[in-house]
């Protein structure tokens, strides 16, 4: 399993896993994801991870169906700018390639954002810690397990 599917079990946090074969054709990780696992794209939401201009690596969980506001990512962490971080910082940090970057189980332990709308779901879905495969959990358990906070962060 990956590192996320581990710590979920060992944190005994109710989830379930979900399957699907990963076509490399979609430019869209997530939306390929609700796409095969017939779900909405506000239900399914992308890790993102963010340089602020402090050198900090941080961590944004928004839906796919939105884009995320580096303005309110940097205005929450007390910083002036915020950027996509480096495909290979995130790999080293993370542990997890991109596309699988899961917010849970995360090699370091990075400061994390959860979209606010994920409280309006019963149950949201993020990347387990590979491509074709999420996971299922309440969002308020995601915020538990990675110390997050809730922040209204994306943009149309």
């Amino acid at each position: 399993m990956t590192p996320c599917i581990d710590l979920l079990k060992k944190s005994k946090i109710e989830h379930k896993v979900h399957h699907y074969t990963h076509d490399s054709s979609f430019d869209s990780y997530g939306n390929e994801a609700a796409e095969k696992l017939g779900i909405s794209t506000q239900r399914v939401f992308k890790t993102l991870v963010v340089a602020i201009d402090t050198k900090e690596l941080v961590v944004a969980v928004v839906p796919v169906s939105s884009k995320l506001s580096m303005k309110a990512v940097a205005k929450t962490f007390g910083a002036k700018k915020a950027a996509m971080a480096d495909a290979q910082d995130v790999q080293k940090t993370t542990g997890y390639i991109l596309g699988g970057v899961s917010p849970i189980g995360q090699k370091k332990r990075l400061k994390t954002l959860i979209d606010s709308t994920a409280r309006d779901f019963l149950s949201i879905f993020v990347s387990a810690g590979k491509r074709g495969l999420e996971v299922e959990l309440r969002a308020d358990d995601l915020k538990t397990l990675t110390n997050a906070k809730f922040e209204d962060i994306k943009s149309e």
